[in-house]
């Protein structure tokens, strides 16, 4: 049987949680970041949005080796 390839663009965008759920990072971190305190960026950093349920199996579909896509 052939390998599955993950799909790296959703592999830098998304994270399954245990429970299954998949999370986003925010936005708005790419450039012109100096007006910004350390904290806000920190912030955005991390995962926390939850992608809409109609993506979810898309999103799973192309990191094949995650974790937790039960």
């Amino acid at each position: 049987m052939p390998k599955l390839h993950t799909n790296h663009a959703a592999k830098k965008r998304f994270r399954i949680t245990k429970k299954g759920k998949v999370l986003a990072k925010g936005a708005g971190k790419q450039h012109i970041n100096t007006h910004m305190s350390s904290k806000k960026k920190r912030h955005i950093r991390t995962p926390k949005f939850q992608v809409p349920e109609t993506l979810v199996e898309h999103i799973k579909n192309q990191l094949p080796y995650a974790k937790y896509t039960n």
